[in-house]
């Protein structure tokens, strides 16, 4: 071409939670039945919605209405609804002009990062969430900029790490969070989060919060939310239906601006995010009419109650699973569907395999890995082929240590124990080889 036609971090752009699914189906051509750990959709994983939320549903889509326009910012009614609800905290209080809707979250990050300056950045944990983390290295054009989870301390963030990291590059201009956290299910605890608000403070940053999981705790755990606790600091919450609900093929997500009004480029950052959404008209209309007469309704608050202690059960299930061995370092989780696990230093070695009785999968998997790839993903590869269960491996998630990411969201519980079973044996007999 006459000119350079890639912009400078787009070969950051990456999203190993669904490359993995193209080696999957490679070895379900074969006739290989996989079992799928890759992606957080509790659908595919056998959850059924109540039949009154589906009645509410196809109750809206009997209306005329639905089918149009709505307005850029999204239904006034639901963003009412919506702004009630965070107000309620006691917190930060909002009014429905500081909600914008936005297709799905992903659209939301891209639009977050993609009108930042090129020269400013923001700093996420890691192991990082691919969409956040590759967003925004790609809108910089470097490498993602990130803050430590420490997987030795139950994945809590490395809170000196984060202050040098903010005090030496006078480029961040803000902090991410994830709470619970995807891909290590950690909660932030209270503390934690106000000294990350109070760095903030003191650097004069925003926050970033994804708090898609926000509602999705168990086992004795709470996550706070950023509109309680953030004070006078500016920030975005980051909000769906997506995992809560759960409808992730709705393409339901919405930004909330806090404080506004306490620094005035940021008012115009937000202001330019709301602008963004009218050049393209509107989001997806109606999902944004089913939120209030499902979140509403005090009938979900129960279904959302019994689904988190069912997950929170599987939790304990695959810790009792794994805790049996040693070379890895696991953690319980306790917020939304994950699990990060990780092998210890000097586990895992090139030359390790696992027993594939398929020889054309065999085949596969040796190609995959006779050139120079991270060690975790030789595992995961190896896993893949041999017991059928797709993983994906840490060193995706922008992170320099070795291990997998699975999720917790099988519903049928002899399948879960019998795939994590599965990853279990495959762990030993690919460290014993």
């Amino acid at each position: 071409m006459r000119q350079r036609l890639l912009a400078e971090g787009a070969n950051e752009l990456s999203y190993e939670i669904r490359e993995i699914v193209k080696k999957a189906e490679q070895l379900k051509k074969l006739g290989m039945r996989i079992s799928w750990e890759n992606i957080g959709d509790p659908i595919q994983k056998n959850h059924k919605l109540p039949q009154w939320i589906k009645d509410v549903i196809a109750d809206l889509v009997k209306s005329d209405d639905v089918y149009s326009y709505c307005p850029s910012k999204g239904m006034l009614e639901t963003r009412q609804f919506l702004a009630a609800q965070t107000n309620a905290y006691g917190g930060v209080q909002i009014s429905p002009e500081d909600i914008c809707f936005f297709n799905g979250l992903g659209d939301a990050i891209s639009k977050a990062y993609q009108f930042l300056a090129h020269t400013a950045r923001v700093i996420g944990p890691s192991p990082a969430y691919s969409t956040h983390s590759s967003a925004e290295a790609a809108h910089a054009g470097h490498e993602p900029l990130t803050y430590r989870l420490d997987p030795d301390n139950h994945w809590y963030p490395d809170l000196d790490d984060l202050y040098n990291k903010v005090k030496y590059n006078p480029n961040v201009v803000g902090i991410l969070i994830i709470n619970p956290d995807n891909p290590t299910g950690m909660v932030y605890p209270l503390e934690t989060l106000q000294r990350i608000i109070a760095i903030a403070k003191e650097f004069n940053l925003f926050i970033f919060a994804d708090e898609i999981y926000l509602n999705i705790t168990y086992n004795g755990a709470r996550a706070y939310s950023l509109a309680e606790i953030i004070g006078d600091v500016p920030g975005i919450s980051m909000k769906g239906i997506s995992k809560e609900l759960p409808w992730p093929g709705s393409r339901c997500g919405w930004m909330e601006y806090y404080n506004r009004d306490k620094d005035p480029d940021f008012d115009r950052f937000c202001n330019v995010l709301d602008n963004a959404k009218m050049i393209e008209v509107c989001s997806t209309k109606l999902p944004q009419l089913a939120i209030p007469k499902i979140f509403g309704d005090p009938r979900f608050k129960t279904y959302r109650e019994a689904t988190n202690e069912n997950i929170g059960r599987r939790a304990r299930i695959i810790a009792d699973i794994l805790h049996t061995v040693p070379q890895l370092t696991f953690n319980e989780t306790y917020g939304a569907f994950y699990n990060t696990i990780i092998f210890r230093e000097g586990t895992l070695k090139a030359e390790q395999k696992m027993k594939i009785d398929n020889e054309q999968a065999r085949v596969l998997v040796e190609g995959w890995t006779s050139q120079p790839i991270p060690l975790d993903k030789r595992f995961v590869y190896y896993l893949l082929a041999a017991k059928g269960v797709c993983v994906v491996p840490i060193s995706s998630f922008c992170s320099e240590l070795q291990g997998f990411r699975v999720t917790l969201l099988e519903e049928k519980e002899e399948v879960l124990v019998q795939t994590f079973t599965a990853i279990r044996d495959g762990i030993v007999e690919y460290l014993n080889s």
